[in-house]
């Protein structure tokens, strides 16, 4: 911890302004609107193709411009969420998510669904990981990681319950029916969650470190910031690109299209334990050093899939090594901004921070593909993925500054 931290109990931070149900609620928000405007596309999409005709690359487009249009929302998002607490900004998000998911269930024509998709997109600036961090960073002050690990741990069971959940309704129902019921829970569960578990008083931030009216505009131009908004986006450019690449890299190297799924499964349980692991590493570790760690341990989880052939244990044991890395760079990310310049601006740096990420993670799915084939397959791919990490490590340790 800096003195900024320590800093930060006495400015409005502690346990006494920390709404007891925010927690809970916000564990439970998450889980669900991950579940609903995310992950359940993955699982409806080839009925959504095979029922109307359009293309798999147009829907995946629609949904990665979601991404786009939630990467750019972001930094007003923060700045809102900086002066006025996140109460009406994740309230609202709940409606326009609701909203978003019954345009998909009743989009007449393709256009709609796109439209639908960028609507999402402003939900998912006010719903997801990002207003949620800033909420747990403010109210929780030094006590932050805690919060964090515990809401991260919630948000990796999204997938877990809801792609299940989803994949029962459309055995049922079809995809249009299916996405109107998931919008009813959408509604039941994170309206009255985010408008009645997030009224508490918020808490004035902090001494802002820059001593200037508008400091956080000389942190996002300096170096430092740069550098690790750099170091960061590559790195998230090349986690998600193993991500999808995975089952396809599993199958060339001999594994069944259902163990390369188990292992793509088991891989998001590494994550849930690599996040527990994350606050025992903050105390022993430097930001700078724990950012450049865990970069190049990703890389090198990738590096390694690139040259395994075999056995299928041996690779399941990677993938699993790799989620658990993901994992923690998860928290990375959410406490990239605070560990370094304290909270005062946190909400608008880190959607700085995460713009260029979040832009990175829609395109690597296509730009993953692409590469594979100018490469000449996925192993060629992972290695390639592998230097990408090793030069976003080289740059995060570029990144350090006085306070780190």
């Amino acid at each position: 911890m800096t003195d900024l931290d320590t800093s930060e109990a006495v400015t409005g931070a502690g346990d006494r302004s920390r709404p007891r149900a925010a927690l809970p609620a916000l564990c439970a928000t998450q889980i669900t609107s991950w579940g609903v405007v995310y992950y359940a596309f993955p699982v409806l999409n080839t009925r959504i193709t095979a029922d109307t005709g359009w293309s798999t690359t147009a829907t995946t487009a629609a949904f990665s411009g979601a991404l786009l249009v939630s990467a750019l929302v972001g930094i007003p998002v923060g700045r809102i969420l900086d002066e006025r607490g996140p109460r009406a900004v994740m309230t609202l998000g709940s409606l326009l998510g609701v909203a978003a998911v019954l345009a998909l269930a009743y989009a007449p024509n393709l256009a709609v669904f796109t439209g639908a998709w960028l609507l999402a997109g402003l939900s998912m600036a006010a719903t997801f990981y990002p207003p949620a961090f800033a909420a747990l960073t403010r109210w929780w002050g030094e006590d932050r990681v805690r919060a964090l690990t515990i809401v991260t741990l919630a948000g990796g069971l999204a997938s877990t319950a809801f792609a299940p959940l989803t994949a029962a309704l459309a055995e049922h129902f079809s995809w249009r029916t299916t996405y109107a019921v998931l919008a009813v829970i959408l509604a039941v569960i994170t309206i009255p969650a985010h408008a009645l578990a997030l009224r508490a008083p918020w808490p004035p931030a902090p001494r802002d470190p820059t001593r200037q009216p508008n400091g956080s505009r000389p942190i996002a131009r300096s170096r430092p910031f740069l550098l690790l908004a750099a170091a960061l986006t590559l790195n998230g450019f090349a986690m998600y690109a193993v991500v999808i690449a995975l089952v396809p890299l599993l199958t060339e190297r001999g594994a069944s299209p259902t163990a390369a799924a188990w292992a793509l499964g088991l891989g998001g349980a590494g994550q849930t334990l690599g996040r527990t692991l994350y606050a025992g590493l903050a105390r022993r570790t430097g930001v700078t050093t724990r950012t450049v760690v865990l970069i190049a341990a990703g890389g090198a989880t990738t590096a390694l899939l690139s040259i395994t052939t075999g056995p299928y244990p041996l690779l399941l044991f990677l993938a699993i090594t790799a989620g658990m890395v993901r994992g923690n760079l998860t928290l990375l990310h959410a406490t990239a901004v605070s560990d370094r310049w304290g909270t005062a601006h946190y909400g608008r740096l880190s959607g700085i921070l995460g713009a260029p990420v979040t832009i990175a993670s829609a395109l690597a799915p296509f730009a993953g593909a692409a590469l594979a084939t100018e490469v000449g397959g996925y192993p060629q791919l992972f290695a390639l993925l592998a230097a990408v990490s090793l030069l976003a490590s080289a740059l995060a340790a570029g990144s350090a500054n006085r306070s780190t």
